[in-house]
């Protein structure tokens, strides 16, 4: 699975951040079965320079993967930060919490940390969402259909739960001898 090997600098947080400077960069995304993806993230307590360039590089990450959301969880960064990207919504989700959630959708949902895997899951229909912003803000989001999809996924993952999570024991474990392969694979040809 794919690792993380930039130089790091530990903020005012104590979170270990990627050393960027000021430039952007692209992170490197963790692939299932690394462990990282399951290690719930740390509150975010400290609202400075080094998480605002932590963010324009997750957020630069995840449209360069061409994604709907990424958490700071898939590029192994502990702290609860997630972006999401969906038609006119541009999120920056900041110690997001579900407060509410209504209904139920089935849908398809893939994962950057799951490459060329789509399942159907199981998610509320509507959601309720309370979070802060770069800058420390309180805002609250109500969400529906996709969008209500996304951010369940993302905080599943500063849970430290996965997509394969809401899938039967059979069918995950269809998806993760899958994934396996296709790492064995990687490895023996590089």
């Amino acid at each position: 699975y794919n690792t993380y090997n930039a130089p790091v600098v530990q903020c005012a947080t104590g979170a270990i951040l990627p050393d960027r400077g000021d430039t952007m960069s692209l992170l490197s995304v963790r692939v299932y079965p690394d462990p990282s993806l399951r290690k719930p993230a740390a509150e975010v307590t400290v609202f400075d320079r080094d998480l605002n360039t932590f963010i324009r590089d997750l957020w630069e990450t995840m449209l360069a993967f061409d994604g709907v959301g990424l958490a700071a969880t898939q590029v192994a960064v502990d702290l609860r930060v997630s972006v999401i990207s969906w038609k006119e919504n541009r999120l920056i989700l900041v110690n997001p919490r579900i407060v509410q959630a209504e209904g139920e959708q089935l849908g398809d949902e893939g994962c950057l940390s799951f490459p060329g895997i789509f399942e159907k899951i199981h998610r509320p229909q509507k959601v309720r969402v309370e979070a802060q912003d770069a800058d420390g803000k309180p805002f609250s989001i109500e969400a529906e259909g996709f969008l209500a999809r996304a951010l369940c996924h993302e905080i599943d993952h500063l849970d430290g739960r996965l997509m394969i999570d809401h899938l039967s024991p059979l069918k995950r474990e269809i998806v993760r001898k899958k994934l396996l392969r296709r790492a064995r694979e990687e490895r023996n040809n590089p």
